[in-house]
């Protein structure tokens, strides 16, 4: 949920708590590595690949 979608002051703050954990934890990850992690659908596809090789979409049941 967005920071601006919380229906609550505490929801809010909680959303922005959450957001700024995770830029923290990607600028560590990315010091750790080196280089920048990739963004959006790439990195959605790195991470799935990541996990079993197969990409996201070899995954999907038709």
């Amino acid at each position: 949920m967005g920071v601006e979608q919380a229906p609550t002051t505490k929801g809010k703050q909680a959303a922005k708590g959450l957001r700024q954990a995770a830029a923290r934890d990607e600028r560590k990850t990315e010091a750790q590595t080196g280089r920048p992690l990739k963004k959006g659908a790439e990195r959605f596809e790195e991470r799935s690949r990541s996990s079993d090789g197969k990409s996201a979409g070899s995954k999907q049941k038709l």
